[in-house]
């Protein structure tokens, strides 16, 4: 018996087959192999083609199977996590009526800011517990202005993972933190946001009927099982934001617990139990994967957008042609900590929510042409990124958040001995790493919604810790003096 966890990326789609009785993963695989394109129109702009993923998760979904010699009718339950916040809108015939606008697109920030001052900012931060920001909503508010002929023909809007589950079973679906990672989540009164939707002018009609996080979500139709290589009827049994996903991945589902994340974008992501929100709307607050009514499970989300497409940009500009990663973090390695007064402040990927939905750009201070060449730029870019870290993690301690210890997977950028050095480092918090990924919490959140696993202990029983990493006193001295150098450069520039 086997569970299928698909993770639609915006660099790839990943997917993972598990052994539901086992709890270990026993085939994977993803597409495209080099990273998935996004289109970019004007400066702030990030589109991607939906019809694009369905191909990747296609592709993926033929390659774990061949790869682990599972056989399509073996697969009982199929779990689904995607990168949070795009806009997907779909006609009558559910088709894409254009590409989607995904998470790292900044356009609609003015459209939140509008509706925050409007509406009332106390109102919109005790009800949404975020500002309407540059998410889902406000982008239907752009495209609404923008391209009304689009509009009106509108069926439903849908997120990324809410259109590749219709894709598998025919059935419009979203939930209750997929509308809340929309900012269109009433936390106060339990419901779809009255406020935000009156405010836009946008009908209750667009917005997807809402099915639990867990259990059944529809099951695959006969001709797209053929094309999968799946069982017609499996069903779809659970979908999450990626974020809230990889926690789960984790097994941070309790108040106080952290996972963190370096990929594309950068994540810490920690589980409050109170309806609690930053004042100033730097961080966001998304319900969590096991969030109730009675029992709120709050995800309070630090992103970073410039991280790993940062890491990516180095090595393919700065770097000799040829380079992996591997070597790149050997070459940042060859330079004190520090990077002999270096500095790289990592946001020229969009807005930044950490900034108050500023596009501050990346800048390079303290270059000196007689002292830094590539390896002192390949270091400054790794240690920017861990700091705009720290910067945002002092957000979530003003929020009540104690972070002790960050769980994070063994893979992207905590691969990177540089990074998990500096962030122990400049935080003073134990780092543990652990062997899974998106895919396979998506697989294990299948179980959990088909009832294979009776809880998520059982479900998560396997995850074992494979490395641990403690601050250096030492090392953490260098790291914390370059942070307060880098802290007032940003400072500077804000």
């Amino acid at each position: 018996m086997y569970l299928l966890g698909c993770d639609i990326g915006c660099s790839s789609v990943k997917v993972s087959i598990v052994d539901a009785e086992t709890g270990l993963p026993v085939g994977s695989d993803f597409y495209p192999k080099e990273e998935a394109p996004i289109l970019a129109e004007r400066p702030g702009w990030a589109e991607q083609n939906p019809d694009d993923w369905w191909l990747y998760v296609k592709k993926a979904i033929q390659g774990a199977l061949g790869k682990s010699g599972v056989k399509g009718d073996d697969i009982k339950a199929i779990g689904i996590a995607y990168q949070m916040h795009g806009l997907v809108v779909v006609d009558k015939n559910k088709v894409a009526l254009r590409p989607s606008i995904i998470w790292c697109d900044s356009r609609a920030v003015i459209y939140g800011e509008r509706a925050f001052h409007a509406i009332g900012e106390k109102r919109c931060l005790s009800h949404l517990l975020n500002s309407p920001g540059n998410f889902t909503v406000a982008r239907l508010a752009w495209l609404k202005e923008y391209e009304p002929q689009t509009y009106n023909l509108i069926y439903k809007v849908m997120l990324p993972g809410d259109y590749i589950a219709m894709r598998m079973t025919g059935e419009i679906h979203t939930t209750i933190p997929g509308l809340s990672e929309g900012i269109a989540w009433d936390f106060q009164d339990n419901c779809l946001s009255e406020d935000l939707l009156r405010y836009f002018g946008i009908s209750k009609d667009l917005v997807a009927d809402v099915v639990p996080t867990f259990g059944l979500q529809g099951e695959l139709l006969g001709s797209v099982a053929t094309e999968l290589g799946l069982k017609k009827g499996t069903p779809v049994t659970y979908r999450m934001g990626d974020q809230s996903n990889n926690a789960l991945a984790l097994n941070v589902l309790r108040p106080g617990e952290v996972a963190a994340t370096a990929r594309t974008s950068g994540v810490v992501y920690g589980v409050n139990s109170k309806l609690n929100y930053d004042v100033r709307s730097r961080v966001n607050v998304f319900a969590h994967v096991n969030h109730t009514a009675e029992h709120p499970r709050l995800g309070v989300l630090l992103c970073i957008n410039g991280v790993g497409i940062l890491n990516a940009w180095v090595k393919k500009t700065i770097a000799r042609n040829g380079i992996t990663y591997d070597q790149l973090n050997d070459l940042a390695a060859s330079v004190p900590i520090g990077s002999e007064g270096l500095s790289i402040l990592p946001f020229g990927n969009g807005a930044e929510r950490m900034l108050e939905n500023k596009q501050v750009d990346c800048s390079i201070f303290g270059l000196n042409f007689n002292i830094h060449h590539a390896a002192h730029i390949a270091r400054a870019a790794q240690e920017g990124i861990v700091f705009a870290f720290k910067y945002g993690m002092d957000i979530m301690s003003e929020m009540g958040i104690d972070i002790e210890v960050i769980r994070a997977a063994h893979s992207s950028m905590f691969l990177s001995p540089i990074l998990r050095e500096a962030l122990a480092g400049v935080t003073g918090t134990y780092i543990e790493l652990y062997d899974t990924n998106g895919a396979i919490g998506a697989a294990k959140g299948a179980g959990i919604g088909a009832g294979i696993y009776a809880s998520f202990e059982e479900a998560f029983s396997s995850l074992k810790k494979i490395a641990e990493i403690e601050p250096d006193g030492l090392k953490a001295d260098k790291y914390c003096g370059a942070y307060e150098v880098w802290k007032e450069r940003l400072e500077k520039i804000l």
